[in-house]
């Protein structure tokens, strides 16, 4: 299949809980946008339910949340289980923002498949999920 007849791959962007800080979501947004995918971005103070509803509805093959407010430990897990029970196994999440050394491991045993941190390349993320969405 040619490059130009693959399926876009389709992201969700997505800023769960309280934060009212989305500058690095919408950068990502426009770099993932800007790289061939099709991006949905859900706004801000999505709960998860929102968040996951919107990944069933825009069929999407990964999510990304963008999380600055300290509350991934709480949000994420809450996410991945509503993912679960959807049998949404086979998106790729992953999250972006001030995450804490010590959760990266905590969040990739839940099923987060990557976690990126302030600083991380775009690129980084581009080819990290366009490299797992089509593994």
């Amino acid at each position: 299949m040619s490059p130009s007849s693959e399926k876009k791959i389709r992201v969700v962007v997505a800023k769960p809980g309280l934060d009212g800080h989305d500058r690095g979501a919408k950068i990502i947004a426009r770099a993932l946008r800007d790289a061939g995918m099709e991006v949905i971005y859900t706004g801000l103070h999505q709960t998860p339910e929102q968040i996951v509803e919107t990944v069933i509805q825009e069929d999407a093959d990964a999510v990304g949340l963008s999380i600055l407010s300290g509350a991934h430990m709480t949000l994420v897990p809450r996410i991945m289980e509503l993912m679960s029970e959807q049998g949404l196994d086979d998106v790729v999440v992953t999250v972006g923002g001030t995450i804490p050394d010590d959760d990266v491991s905590e969040l990739k045993n839940l099923g987060v498949a990557e976690v990126f941190t302030p600083g991380a390349p775009a690129q980084k993320a581009i080819d990290f999920i366009r490299g797992a969405v089509r593994a």
